[in-house]
């Protein structure tokens, strides 16, 4: 059975962790570096981090605020936000990403995955997919859920994964910050469709809806933000729930802490 990763997500704006509903309504969670740091120190498997609103005006993440919070963690971190091109994801893997997420600039160019996977290799390209519930289908969306694109989702995903994409970071836009839990329904039909490593995303609020992710949904990477950001749970105290739930985590070798270097197993 394969292990699943908890994985705090950090939206950026202005160089701050916000998060809002479905992209909107934005409020400020805190200092990313500050957040990062502790997320690593306190178990995460790895962290997420998108500047949501680069795409939107059409620039790059901002690389040295990232370089600041990649210094300060010791899990795979993976970078979003405006990326279009092998320099941009260039610019980021440099200032310390493990992994670049790629959305808005692969729909409009989908050779840009092709590209980033013979440049860097698929290990270092996430697709993320950010989808809204359109009748009995799930319409892909770009620029923060704002614009629609008319790709279904599953098709997309099964394209991405042509072009060499190496995991899929799908976010249900109905339910991003609604704390509703995962739309189980879309993440089990795409990992039903693509043999990739799936991080479902969108609206978890509780540590049983986190679960639930995987025992339903069959994402191995379990993406969460509001219920970290605002200290409703710990994550000592969602490895601790999700393993009594029946969830696979990776363990601590004996005598090392969360958050140090090389602590667990990696699994890419």
């Amino acid at each position: 059975m394969e292990t699943a990763r908890i994985i705090p997500c950090l939206d950026l704006d202005q160089g701050r962790v916000v998060k809002g509903v479905r992209y909107l309504g934005l409020r400020d969670a805190g200092d990313p570096v500050e957040l990062a740091r502790r997320y690593s120190e306190d178990g995460a498997d790895e962290i997420v981090m998108l500047d949501i609103t680069a795409s939107a005006q059409g620039r790059a993440a901002t690389v040295e605020l990232l370089a600041r919070a990649a210094a300060e963690v010791f899990v795979p971190l993976t970078i979003g936000g405006g990326v279009s091109s092998v320099e941009d994801a260039r610019r980021l893997l440099r200032a310390g990403a493990d992994k670049v997420a790629v959305n808005s600039a692969a729909v409009a160019r989908p050779e840009l995955i092709e590209e980033l996977a013979a440049e860097f290799g698929s290990q270092c390209v996430v697709l993320a997919i950010d989808v809204r519930k359109r009748a009995e289908s799930y319409e892909v969306v770009t620029h923060g859920g704002r614009r629609p694109s008319a790709r279904e989702a599953v098709s997309w995903a099964r394209t991405g994964a042509r072009l060499g994409a190496g995991e899929l970071l799908v976010t249900s836009m109905d339910r991003d910050g609604t704390e509703a839990g995962y739309d189980l329904a879309l993440y089990a039909l795409l990992a039903g469709a693509v043999e990739l490593p799936l991080v479902a995303s969108g609206g978890v609020g509780d540590l049983e809806q986190l679960a639930a992710g995987y025992l339903r949904g069959g994402a191995d990477g379990l993406l969460a933000a509001s219920i970290f950001h605002y200290g409703r749970y710990s994550l000592r105290e969602a490895r601790e729930r999700l393993s009594q739930l029946g969830v696979p985590l990776r363990s601590l070798p004996p005598g090392q802490s969360a958050g140090e270097p090389g602590w667990g197993t990696v699994l890419r």
